[in-house]
């Protein structure tokens, strides 16, 4: 595949964000604008953002962690223990639009680069912070989404019911934040065209965690019920589970009445929608165990290809259990174009589009991500000059 371009730079043209983030929540949300048109300079210290060492798996030398989630940015080093580098840093909050940043709770007052300190210079400027636990009592604790996961109740409602808690296999939580964070900016940058105002946005890993688990945080809070593991099963649906078939498991959804009539019609089982144990979604679901080995039964006759075949054409909604290779291989059966490559001849990177689809100003895959300091010279050149000299069309091109 060729790298996406086109003449819009994107819904967030002429923003200028200063990501003072790391790891894993900022630089996805200020990729994220950077996809959408946004012009970011990424600020590093002078080891850089500790996720370039973290490999294996790595690319051409360069850790695929990091490569996943910093396109778009140009990449400036700044130690702001050193009093030219913490005023070029000022200067930059100062010009910017957005600043995002994820330093423990007050971390950056030292410096002047807070938000109290940066809105006094800039009081247009909206600025985000990332943190585990919020800015109050919590603000000592470190932000880790695998603590998060654990502390917030994720862990104990993933894995066999009788067996040990585990944890998501991705960062749910760091990668939700910054898609909040992001959010947050953009309700902090409609608010600000309407009245000039900036102002501060906070989110945290674990008030995102609670209302990511929606119906799970709701079972507690509304109906004072603890929720519990259940492996891959579903607390309020049947079937909603991997099923297994002759030679394999298939992921098969059931989720009202008329999907369990398609379901048991192409299983060859249509008596079961008379029955009235399984009559409706709350029969279903009460006697789970009644109906398990019927289904499984069926399901014994053919492979997971067969039945993934006949029950899509059926209408019933089901799915294979893939590996990563074959959810990207999938995606591009169904014409999503999941990958993208990004720079120039060799030293083009192949990374997955974005998944928001807009129709006049898409996402733009413009640089690949920096080298640490790749654009040093440019961006010190630029925060030394005039501020309402443009930093560049595409900071960074070319490397």
């Amino acid at each position: 595949m060729t790298t996406d371009a086109t003449t819009a730079r994107g819904a967030l043209e002429g923003l200028l964000v200063a990501d003072f983030s790391r790891v894993l929540a900022g630089p996805y949300a200020t990729q994220l604008m950077g996809d959408l048109g946004a012009t970011v300079v990424k600020v590093e210290a002078p080891a850089g953002d500790e996720t370039r060492g973290w490999a294996p798996p790595e690319r051409d030398g360069v850790s695929t962690y990091y490569l996943g989630i910093n396109r778009n940015k140009a990449d400036v080093v700044l130690d702001f223990r050193d009093d030219g580098d913490r005023a070029l840093a000022q200067e930059l909050a100062r010009r910017a639009d957005v600043v995002i940043e994820n330093f423990k709770p007050g971390g950056l007052a030292k410096f002047g680069l807070d938000y109290a300190s940066t809105a006094a210079t800039n009081p247009g400027v909206v600025y985000a912070s990332i943190s585990g636990f919020g800015s109050a009592g919590g603000a000592a604790l470190p932000g880790y989404d695998l603590i998060v996961q654990a502390a917030s109740g994720l862990m104990s409602l993933t894995g066999d019911p009788d067996g040990q808690a585990y944890r998501s296999g991705v960062s749910v939580f760091d990668i939700m934040t910054g898609m909040q964070a992001t959010i947050g900016v953009l309700a902090a940058l409609r608010h600000r065209e309407a009245t000039g105002q900036g102002q501060h946005v906070e989110v945290n890993l674990l008030s995102t965690a609670l209302s990511a688990m929606a119906n799970h945080s709701s079972t507690f809070i509304a109906a004072g019920q603890v929720p519990f593991r259940m492996g891959n099963a579903h607390p309020s649906l049947f079937p909603y589970e991997p099923l297994a078939t002759a030679d394999g498991e298939l992921v098969v959804v059931a989720a009202n009445n008329a999907q369990f009539a398609k379901l048991a019609a192409a299983l060859g089982v249509p008596e079961l929608v008379a029955d009235p144990r399984f009559a409706a979604t709350e029969d279903r679901n009460r006697n789970r165990e009644q109906l398990r080995p019927l289904l499984l039964q069926a399901l014994a006759q053919r492979t997971s290809q067969e039945w993934f075949e006949v029950l899509t054409a059926a209408g019933v909604a089901c799915g294979p259990i893939n590996t990563i290779d074959g959810g990207v291989a999938l995606a591009e059966q169904l014409g999503l174009d999941p990958v993208v490559h990004v720079g120039e001849g060799d030293a083009a990177v192949p990374v997955v589009r974005n998944p928001i689809r807009l129709s006049r100003t898409p996402a733009t895959y413009r640089t690949p991500p920096p080298a640490l300091g790749a654009d040093d010279d440019a961006v010190r050149a630029w925060l030394a000059g005039p501020a309402e000299a443009p930093l560049g069309e595409r900071p960074g091109e070319g490397r």
